[in-house]
């Protein structure tokens, strides 16, 4: 148990579980500035999951529409996100511009596959992931190794998306073996831009912003994580906040192992501050129960259980 719980913490503290669905720090080290200090605390402290967009706009009009200026790409929900996450015009306007210009450079085609692809998930009125998965950057490869087993995005009915990541169904030395780090960084990328795409449009069509839930199951991790995974999700990471603002909601770490849960608020602070108060740690006896993550989205039963169960541990 001792050895289980060591490898646990490895995962919890290392690059590839905390900056797969934490927002960067600083590369250097070095702590945030008093304005951006400021600015992560306002993006953690205003209630924006579940919020009327109407209400949001009206809060964030000024900087909202500022943006269409520097980004007349953007939806207004997009330019909407920024204004939230950034908070002060000039912040969100320099944001909005690196984003815009990864969009039409280095990201491109990573933006139009995931938009071609979500085009074809809905065309029947319904979801039909195949589309979705199949376009993936270097599906070919990397999908042997991430799954439905492993990962999967689901919803709920609120019309929030819960992504769901059980470490230990990746065998993420043999991806590595096979893909490179710049390749495994485009895959979670467009798996991140799919997010953006679908949680707009419901918060378009809803009038609430649809955010993502991120549930990260610790359950059956025996080894260390493969530092150039590692690696390859905390690029993935850097980009994350500064592409897709004000998306991420709690993140959720799930099935500690016994002897770790008394330490949690040791845990807490190794975490960036912009998460720790989404952050929540705690046991998920529904998803625990499973062998694999499929019965998530072929067994409704399944289903409705361990969404009431993610509703039931978010922070009130």
């Amino acid at each position: 148990m001792k050895s289980y719980a060591a490898v646990a913490l490895l995962w919890l503290t290392s690059s590839s579980l905390t900056a797969a669905f934490a927002p960067p720090v600083k590369k250097n080290g070095a702590l945030p500035t008093r304005s951006e200090a400021t600015l992560l605390h306002a993006a953690v402290k205003e209630k924006i999951m579940g919020a009327k967009t109407a209400g949001l706009l009206l809060n964030h009009r000024f900087v909202t529409d500022s943006l269409s200026e520097v980004a007349p790409g953007m939806s207004e929900t997009e330019r909407l996100r920024f204004a939230l996450q950034f908070g002060e015009r000039r912040e969100a306007a320099r944001a909005a511009r690196k984003a815009m210009a990864w969009r039409a450079g280095p990201g491109r085609a990573i933006v139009e596959s995931a938009a071609e692809a979500v085009a074809k998930a809905t065309e029947g009125g319904g979801w039909d992931n195949a589309p979705v998965y199949a376009a993936a950057p270097h599906a070919d490869v990397i999908n042997r190794y991430i799954t439905p087993k492993s990962v999967l995005t689901m919803s709920t009915d609120e019309g929030d998306l819960i992504y769901v990541i059980r470490a230990s169904a990746i065998d993420d030395k043999a991806l590595m073996d096979r893909a490179s780090v710049d390749q495994v960084v485009d895959y979670f990328l467009y798996a991140k831009e799919v997010h953006s795409i679908v949680a707009n449009r419901r918060s378009e069509r809803t009038g609430r912003l649809s955010n993502v839930i991120f549930a990260n199951d610790i359950s059956g991790v025996r080894k260390a994580p493969d530092r150039r995974f590692s690696k390859a999700l905390t690029s993935s990471s850097d980009q994350y906040e500064n592409l897709y603002p004000a998306l991420a909601g709690p993140t959720m770490i799930l099935n500690l192992p016994f002897v770790l849960q008394a330490f949690v608020g040791l845990l807490k602070p190794l975490f960036p501050k912009s998460v720790q108060e989404r952050l929540v740690f705690t046991r998920a006896p529904v998803l625990a129960g499973l062998k694999e993550l499929t019965p998530l989205s072929n067994n409704m039963n399944t289903k409705a259980k361990f969404v009431r169960e993610v509703k039931g541990l978010l922070p009130k």
